[in-house]
């Protein structure tokens, strides 16, 4: 059976149950005794279901070990990283092999507590500063989703974030924001063929089939995992990616068709060269999607997410469409 319809299947089942039993917060604080559910910004509970792990299922990192990227021998030349420059510190890769199976890294990069994130299931790759009003922060795995992108959680009060806004939905902190910071996802060998004195992640200490994709054909799926909500208006597919920069989406098919785009005080760039982490059993033979680069008017890197859930997120976010 192909990944993608076994994903379905679980899918229906777990959305059953999530309206039984795991759409009421008294079933949840066995597990979450900390967290204030009386506090949220979810109106309807059963948005949010179990995604199968429980709590730190997936593990996240905490302060990730490095090498230089010109010694790093075991990541395909097309497996996407997430490159984050961060001032003058050394540029950085968190490989998609490593992220696909811990979802979260928690790390400092020239003084600055980062949270580096990726959601499988809707293909967001964000990176957050850890700092807030309430002190700086260390985030894991909830297990949760949430129109299928991946719910967070912070150690320090349990409160629940949501990833692919980077707020807080649940809990004492809900309402709070997480800044974005500048980042992009592109191929192994272009940051190293930019940075060749970067620094990679290291591979974890723990037993996962790194390099190994376990949403074999995802990406080709007709709907979101654990996803309720609408399709995406204009005819784009649930599972086309788009380049979400604030409010507004670009379809990737768009912006690759281009070659890249400049619109709305924004530069998108597009280079060949990234293979999809969510194609085919092994990340490096993933069929190329392109890398997307997002600047604005000076030259600067500007946040921005490659994603498939914009409009579950932002129903009301404007279409870039073109002529």
């Amino acid at each position: 059976m192909r990944r993608s319809s076994a994903l379905a299947g679980l899918a229906a089942a777990l959305a059953f149950m999530g309206s039984l039993a795991w759409a009421d917060p008294a079933f949840w604080r066995h597990e979450w005794p900390k967290t204030d559910f009386s506090i949220t910004a979810v109106g309807d509970w059963s948005e949010i279901l179990s995604g199968g792990p429980p709590k730190d299922g997936i593990p996240a990192l905490i302060n990730p070990t490095f090498v230089a990227a010109a010694s790093e021998t075991r990541i395909g030349g097309a497996e996407p990283v997430i490159a984050v420059e961060i001032g003058g510190a050394a540029p950085r890769a968190y490989p998609i092999r490593y992220l696909t199976w811990h979802e979260i890294v928690n790390d400092t990069i020239g003084g600055v507590p980062v949270a580096v994130t990726f959601c499988p299931l809707c293909n967001s790759a964000l990176v957050f500063d850890r700092r807030t009003e309430h002190g700086t922060l260390s985030f894991g795995v909830s297990g949760k989703l949430r129109h299928s992108d991946m719910v967070m959680y912070d150690r320090q009060t349990e409160s629940w974030w949501q990833q692919a806004t980077a707020t807080a939905i649940v809990g004492t902190l809900t309402g709070t924001e997480l800044a974005q910071l500048p980042s992009w996802m592109e191929s192994w060998d272009q940051f190293r063929a930019r940075n060749p004195g970067g620094l990679v992640m290291d591979q974890p200490g723990h037993a996962r089939r790194y390099g190994a994709n376990p949403y074999r054909g995802y990406d080709s799926s007709t709907r979101p995992f654990l996803y309720r909500g609408d399709n995406p208006p204009h005819g784009v597919p649930p599972l086309a990616r788009v380049v979400r920069v604030g409010p507004r989406a670009w379809p990737l098919a768009r912006v690759r068709e281009a070659g890249g785009l400049t619109e709305a005080g924004v530069t998108i760039a597009w280079e060949a060269g990234q293979a999809s982490a969510l194609d085919t059993a092994a990340i490096a033979e993933g069929r190329d999607v392109g890398s997307v680069r997002v600047r604005d008017g000076q030259g600067r890197d500007v946040a921005h997410d490659v994603m498939f859930a914009f409009h579950a997120f932002w129903p009301e976010g404007q279409w870039m469409l073109g002529p």
